[in-house]
């Protein structure tokens, strides 16, 4: 006879996430835990990751999967649900794409050539032609060489063939890097869009305009979306991006529910969507510059989610074990407070506002100061080195060098770029090798050499592979090439607590 002390300990989890919920009012019985249409509150939708479970909340009304967000409005079958998918923090993982590989046999608009393929000329079919999306989750970004470019680009690794060629239609040259699709989830608390910044068509940096310019921003992306990824031969209509942008304003991902903690909201703690959905934002909120438009000083403590979890006695009988939820408090107190040693980042060590420091001292919520949230709270795309080669007779500084070499990279095209002066050396012109060049190749200013944005950390743990060029196949690999990169000296216990933290978000 099966009981319930019987169960794999995972289902007995299960079973008291619904008992939790279902004394929230939040669930009812249903023919599916992971099916939204078994819960009593429509516009939450739950899914199954590594460590427990994500929720993705609609503020304004149901997931409905009839909106134009899920709608067709190209030629190859795509919709912005084909790769932002509310179960997986409104991204997607690698898993996700091989199990729909191996469902329609490569035939699911996720796989259309134009760029769901290593190179636009592989069969839809051709399984080996997808290994980036299939392994690490990877879209291809074909981006125009800007015209007037401060630097020379070249290609020394070229394993798919089609890193730097002339454009067939555009016939200009262009460079093709391999990012993960971004959450179309949390998205008011942007400060950029896009790794490059490249759809911030006009600026979220004022409190007064964010509004207005996130919406002029997000329907310019989801134009840029329709016409490139779904390959639209028509541009949507105003209505059209104005309904795809007011679902995503809408919609809210967070981790829910840990395997081991229980509910993330529970005991004083204010983890998981709702508790997201209301979180205070506005440009600039702790900015580690010094630049709060309210005149706030910088505060490190940025994350406070799980404080209420820190001075936890040890569990009773029946209770989900506090010394899991002790763990994961003790590792947002690490995101706050954990020295680094920051060298050699541009946006940082080339800072005018820094002073030009060779090294300074900082924290995880140096970068990732907005509180509550995980990003920059005003733009300030970084280059910490994720995309710099792992090959040391490419990578001169022995720091990054060993960091990288903590990561999974994929095997993608490596470039040369040339003619830069090197910013942590002034009058010193240098050679860079990059499988990404980030906002230099929007721009075309070596200062924007390598550099990407920090996305925003809620939801992690529901779409992995980590890092805009998917390197990080886990939090660990995460968590190891932030302590190689910034010397924190993390013990394997801190790495732990850290990793239990940033899953829990």
């Amino acid at each position: 006879m099966t009981t319930i002390n019987n169960l794999p300990a995972s289902c007995r989890a299960l079973l008291g996430l619904v008992v939790a919920l279902g004394s929230a009012g939040l669930v009812q019985a249903g023919p599916s835990l992971l099916d939204p249409r078994s819960l009593l509150d429509p516009r939450l939708a739950v899914g199954l990751d590594s460590t427990g479970l994500i929720g993705t909340y609609k503020v304004d009304g149901p997931l409905d999967k009839h909106s134009e967000f899920f709608a067709s409005l190209g030629t190859n079958g795509r919709s912005c649900g084909t790769c932002h998918v509310a179960t997986q923090a409104m991204s997607f993982t690698p898993a996700h794409a091989q199990l729909l590989y191996a469902q329609t046999r490569g035939a699911d608009p996720l796989f259309a050539s134009f760029d769901g393929a290593n190179c636009p000329e592989t069969a839809s079919k051709g399984r080996g032609g997808h290994s980036l999306l299939l392994n690490s989750g990877l879209i291809r970004i074909p981006l125009a060489v800007p015209v007037n470019a401060q630097y020379s680009i070249s290609v020394v690794h070229d394993p798919y063939g089609c890193a730097l060629r002339i454009d067939p239609v555009t016939h200009v040259l262009t460079a093709s890097v391999y990012r993960r699709p971004l959450p179309t989830a949390n998205l008011s608390f942007l400060s950029a869009v896009m790794f490059d910044g490249r759809e911030t068509i006009v600026p979220l940096t004022s409190a007064a305009t964010l509004d207005a310019n996130l919406r002029t921003d997000l329907k310019h992306q989801a134009m840029d979306a329709t016409l490139g990824h779904a390959q639209a031969a028509v541009t949507p209509t105003d209505a059209q991006l104005d309904a795809i942008v007011d679902f995503e304003l809408g919609i809210y991902s967070g981790q829910l529910w840990d395997y081991q903690a229980g509910l993330l909201s529970a005991g004083g703690a204010n983890g998981g969507p709702l508790n997201l959905a209301g979180e205070l934002y506005y440009p600039g909120i702790n900015d580690t510059l010094g630049a709060d438009p309210n005149g706030i000083a910088f505060n490190p403590v940025s994350m406070t989610l799980y404080s209420a979890w820190g001075n936890n006695k040890p569990a009773g009988r029946g209770e989900y074990p506090l010394n899991a939820r002790a763990e994961i408090a003790a590792g947002e107190q690490l995101f706050n407070s954990a020295p680094m040693t920051i060298s050699n980042v541009r946006g940082l060590n080339d800072n005018a506002a820094l002073g030009n420091p060779t090294a300074f001292a900082g924290t995880c919520a140096t970068c990732h100061d907005t509180p509550n949230i995980g990003h920059h709270s005003l733009p300030l795309p970084l280059d910490i080195g994720v995309a710099h080669s792992a090959n040391p007779n490419y990578e001169p500084d022995r720091i990054v060098a060993a960091a990288v070499q903590e990561l999974s990279q994929p095997d993608m095209p490596l470039f040369l770029i040339s003619g830069c002066p090197n910013p942590f050396n002034q009058g010193q012109p240098e050679s860079f090798y990059t499988t990404d060049p980030g906002k230099a190749l929007v721009s075309g200013n070596c200062a924007d050499f390598n550099r990407v944005k920090g996305p925003i950390l809620r939801g992690l743990a529901a779409r992995a592979p980590y890092f805009h060029n998917g390197a990080a196949a886990d939090l660990h690999e995460v968590v190891n090439f932030y302590n190689q990169r910034f010397r924190m000296s993390l013990s394997a216990r801190q790495k732990d607590q850290l990793v239990a933290f940033l899953n829990s978000l």
